[in-house]
C-alpha cells in the first residue's frame, strides 16, 4: 500500500532514520497544510521520518481518531473513551478494556500529549508490520476495512498531488 501511495523508500536502509523529515517522505499538500495544525504536522512528519512510516498515514489516523486533537470527545484531551482508548491518536490505554493497553508497550509519557501519542502510534504501526504491509498495520490499529480505506484516502489527500479538498 505504501508503494501504491508512493510514500516509502525501498526498505534497504540500515542506518537509523534522521529526526528531520527524510527525502523519501513526500511534502504536505495544500489540503494538509489547511487541515492539520502546524504543531501536529511537524510531529507527524518527524515521527514518520524517525520510524520510517508515511507521515501522511499518521496524520490520516490522527484526523479520523480525533481531528488532530480538536475533537471534544471523551478520551481525546483527558481520561479514556468507552473502549478504553485515549489521546489524540486514540491508542488503548486501559488494561482489560476493548482497546487493550497498547500504551503500556508503545507509549512514553502522557498519552494525551500529541508529542507522545504520535510517535507511539508510529511505533505501533511499525510493530504491526507497516514497513512490509501498511494495510495490515492500519487494520491492526482499527479492525475495520472501511477504516483502512478512509485512512488511505486521507493519506493520499495529505500529500502533494494527492487530491484536493
Amino acid at each position: 500500500m505504501a508503494e501504491d501511495l508512493g510514500l516509502l523508500e525501498p526498505p534497504a536502509q540500515a542506518a537509523p532514520a534522521p529526526r528531520r523529515p527524510a527525502t523519501g517522505q513526500p511534502r504536505p499538500s495544500r489540503a494538509a497544510v489547511a487541515d492539520i495544525p502546524a504543531g501536529y504536522l511537524r510531529l507527524y512528519r518527524s515521527a514518520g521520518a524517525t520510524y520510517r512510516v508515511p507521515w501522511s498515514v499518521l496524520a490520516a489516523i490522527g484526523k479520523v481518531e480525533s481531528d488532530h486533537g480538536r475533537a471534544r470527545l471523551p478520551g481525546v484531551g483527558y481520561g479514556s473513551n468507552w473502549a478504553g482508548a485515549c489521546g489524540p491518536m486514540q491508542l488503548g490505554c486501559v488494561p482489560g478494556s476493548k482497546a487493550g493497553n497498547a500504551w503500556a508497550r508503545y507509549g512514553r509519557g502522557r498519552p494525551h500529549d500529541p508529542a507522545n501519542a504520535i510517535p507511539a502510534a508510529a511505533r505501533y504501526l511499525v510493530d504491526h508490520g507497516a514497513r512490509r504491509d501498511l494495510d495490515r498495520s492500519i487494520f491492526a490499529y482499527n479492525h475495520s476495512r472501511s477504516y483502512v480505506a478512509k485512512v488511505k484516502q486521507l493519506a493520499r489527500r495529505y500529500t502533494r498531488g494527492g487530491g484536493r479538498r
